[in-house]
């Protein structure tokens, strides 16, 4: 009998740990700023000290990142460092640097290691390595396709493997990338990438008098021409650079969205399925595990009746730069690129969450403008169904004023009394606990409501191919 697979979401703060496993994940990982490749986690070692405690306390498991690639200046930091870790007890621990491997296999041997994907596992062989070691679970690259996975689990049936199954791709070699060194002296293997490769670029001419002049692209000639590349050894076959008034994105991947081959995933016996987002909000983090978690749950109850589709409309409710496949079924297309813009779009915005309850007065932090008529819907945690709720007016939860709109900034709350809702506030308050986010229609131009239309198609059509 197959195992039964891990989900396994992002923690970039407490907060987002505490959403993630509300709303189904098996598992967090999270890090603190100076050992990882976590350098904007939002953790301090209390706010740890108090996830770990929250992780364990609803029988789930918490992992460690001690990923980055150690330069000398860092050596000296990793006792004091592997010392926090065994006093924190996490359940397991990410390491890239064979050297840190080695060094916290010997000095904290009670330790579960784990291989990141910072290592570059693409083989059974450095998985059969990595095991002599001492690993315990080991974190498959992106480049990994499903044939060489299959072969990577056949040989190797007696250790963990983790794959990533949603997120952010990198142009890079598992995220192994010195653009942004070279570019904004902020290293990638040290958690500081400044993702140049999301920037947008121009093209300019250099005169034969060494004049160099912009190419003015505008709405009277947009349409005349197209950039194209010829690489020396393939002529005749011509790759294009899209680029219109704003730039050109020549290296910008789309999003990894796995949820239409995850029945592939769980029939080979995947241990751990896992989502990139440490900087994502806590939306990102609930949106993503209540589809996941429904999807997974499904597919083990009638792997037989199971279709993704099912939950592609939740996931593309999030902003994103539309989805590929990632390496999965092998050999990219010019579908996993997005040409087009650098930002994320999405059909919805992020409303914000209910931090607390008073009484039967759920106090909800804005994080987006509300205005006055203006529906959000609340998501409930283990379920993809929704609680709308429409407000003419709202209630600064500290000082009481009213007012008919109302923004987000420095932490601001209204008061949702009990007479908001259209049923008891004591169902209310079961299905909507502590940590529950709410979300609200976004306003998009035309032109951008068909560009994301057309990237769900694309996506469609790209999972339909095989």
């Amino acid at each position: 009998m197959l195992p039964r697979a891990e989900l396994l979401l992002p923690a970039g703060s407490l907060v987002k740990l505490k959403t993630a496993i509300l709303y189904g994940a098996d598992a967090v990982y999270a890090g603190t700023p100076d050992m990882c490749l976590r350098a904007q986690s939002k953790f301090s070692l209390p706010e740890l000290e108090e996830g770990i405690k929250f992780v364990h306390e609803h029988g789930k498991k918490i992992y460690l990142t001690l990923n980055l690639f150690m330069h000398n200046r860092d050596v000296e930091k990793l006792p004091t460092f592997v010392e926090t870790l065994q006093q924190l007890k996490p359940d397991g621990v990410l390491i890239a640097d064979p050297g840190v491997f080695q060094f916290v296999k010997e000095h904290a041997p009670e330790l579960n290691l784990f291989v990141s994907t910072q290592a570059n596992i693409c083989s059974w062989q450095a998985v059969k390595f990595w095991q002599a070691q001492g690993a315990k679970l080991c974190v498959l690259g992106r480049e990994v396709t499903f044939e060489e996975a299959c072969e990577i689990r056949q040989k190797c049936p007696d250790i963990l493997l983790e794959t990533f199954m949603h997120g952010a791709m990198c142009m890079s070699y598992s995220g192994r990338c010195l653009i942004s060194n070279y570019l904004a002296d902020r290293s990638a293997n040290q958690g500081k990438c400044a993702h140049c490769c999301r920037w947008h670029y121009k093209l300019h001419l250099r005169l034969k008098d060494g004049n160099i002049k912009e190419i003015e692209i505008n709405d009277q000639n947009k349409n005349a021409f197209e950039f194209l590349l010829e690489e020396e050894f393939r002529p005749g076959e011509y790759f294009e650079i899209v680029e219109d008034e704003n730039g050109g994105y020549i290296l910008n991947s789309k999003d990894m969205c796995l949820l239409p081959r995850l029945d592939d995933l769980l029939k080979i016996g995947i241990d751990s399925l896992k989502v990139e987002g440490r900087n994502k909000t806590e939306y990102y983090a609930a949106i993503v595990a209540r589809a996941y978690r429904k999807a997974i749950d499904d597919w083990y109850k009638n792997p037989g009746s199971w279709n993704w589709q099912d939950y592609m409309d939740e996931l593309n409710t999030l902003q994103n730069r539309g989805y590929c496949l990632g390496f999965h079924d092998g050999k990219l297309t010019n579908i996993s690129q997005n040409y087009e813009y650098t930002r994320t779009l999405g059909d919805w915005l992020f409303a914000g969450s209910i931090v607390e309850w008073q009484g039967d007065d759920a106090i909800f932090e804005i994080r987006n403008y509300i205005n006055s008529g203006e529906f959000i819907d609340f998501l409930i945690p283990g379920s993809l169904q929704n609680i709308r709720l429409t407000l003419t007016e709202f209630e600064d939860a500290d000082t009481g004023e009213i007012t008919p709109r109302v923004s987000a900034g420095q932490g601001k709350k209204i008061r949702l009394r009990p007479s908001v809702w259209e049923r008891p506030v004591s169902e209310i308050k079961k299905q909507l606990p502590q940590y529950s986010v709410a979300r609200k229609p976004a306003d998009l131009q035309p032109q951008n409501k068909e560009l994301l239309q057309h990237k769900k198609d694309e996506f469609k059509q790209l999972c339909s191919q095989n």
